[in-house]
């Protein structure tokens, strides 16, 4: 099984705690995941809207890359570049005529796209690959006492529900519970954030992330937990404007990419954990694991 890992802009900046918590997490667990040398970016949702055939050209320019070096699969950390890419994949592959604009489009660049590369998010591959008993069976330090919202957000299962259901979502729920975290109940767990509203529409987006933030207090949550870098920017970057709003910052309540847990349960060194890299201080919520 070849492997290519593709970080997706985020990871590079504002997702960079997920990105270095995400690698030390698959090495601990014996994933090889070489980066994809020379990706761009996906186009993400906003190309996609605006053009829908050169968004796909732009996302197949990777899986095309990715299957010139013999990779099975694409694995990235990034929900929208998860569906971005997956839309790459499947639509080419299910509608022929669409294939050969997407393949006249990287002939430009010498490239083709023949649809041998599977799209996968690292959170399938460790739930349904790795196994959370195997991880279980890694684990240094329990986080028996750390009540921790599962955040999946809108885009894990829609509008492909390849790995998990849609309106209520699992895999996370069992990864956490497998390094012993206590899940509290989440019915918000798979509700959008708000995503690129946050910037074209904050009125709308902001509302959003507050009812987030607030069904996670009211649930007794010491932390929320994410799968995707921007989910993790808006319900952690946007503080003071949902205390403008609706008087409350929820101050106390970080939001984490769920391997920087994960790497806090396997043991790995806190620089590797990233838990110092966010908006919000690691201490208090997680003091007894650190």
């Amino acid at each position: 099984m070849a492997r290519f890992f593709y970080p997706g802009c985020a990871l590079e900046q504002s997702g960079k705690p997920y990105a270095v918590s995400a690698l030390a997490v698959a090495r601990a667990l014996g994933l090889e995941l070489p980066e994809l040398r020379d990706w761009n970016c996906c186009g993400a949702t906003a190309y996609m809207g605006t053009h829908e055939l050169w968004g796909l050209a732009l996302a197949a320019r990777n899986l095309a890359m990715a299957e010139q070096l013999g990779a099975d699969e694409l694995v990235t950390v990034c929900s929208g570049c998860y569906v971005v890419l997956n839309k790459a994949a499947k639509y080419t592959a299910t509608d022929p005529a669409l294939g050969e604009q997407v393949n006249e489009a990287l002939g430009s660049a010498g490239l083709a796209y023949r649809g041998g590369v599977r799209v996968r998010h690292l959170l399938d591959v460790i739930v349904n690959d790795i196994r959370p008993e195997a991880v279980q069976a890694r684990m240094k330090t329990s986080l028996a006492g750390l009540k921790v919202a599962p955040y999946y957000g809108c885009q894990i299962g829609r509008p492909f529900d390849d790995f998990d259901d849609p309106e209520r979502p699992t895999t996370l729920d069992s990864l956490l519970q497998a390094v012993e975290a206590e899940v509290v109940p989440y019915p918000l767990k798979s509700r959008c954030c708000g995503g690129m509203l946050m910037t074209t529409s904050t009125e709308v987006a902001v509302p959003l992330v507050y009812q987030l933030l607030e069904c996670a207090a009211q649930a007794g949550a010491d932390c929320i937990a994410t799968a995707c870098p921007l989910c993790t920017m808006n319900l952690e970057g946007y503080r003071k404007q949902i205390a403008a709003r609706h008087g409350r910052s929820f101050a106390g309540l970080p939001v984490y990419a769920f391997t920087q847990l994960l790497a806090l349960a396997l043991g790995l060194p806190r620089a590797e954990t990233g838990v110092d890299m966010g908006l919000i201080p690691a201490e208090p919520a997680l003091t007894a694991y650190l």
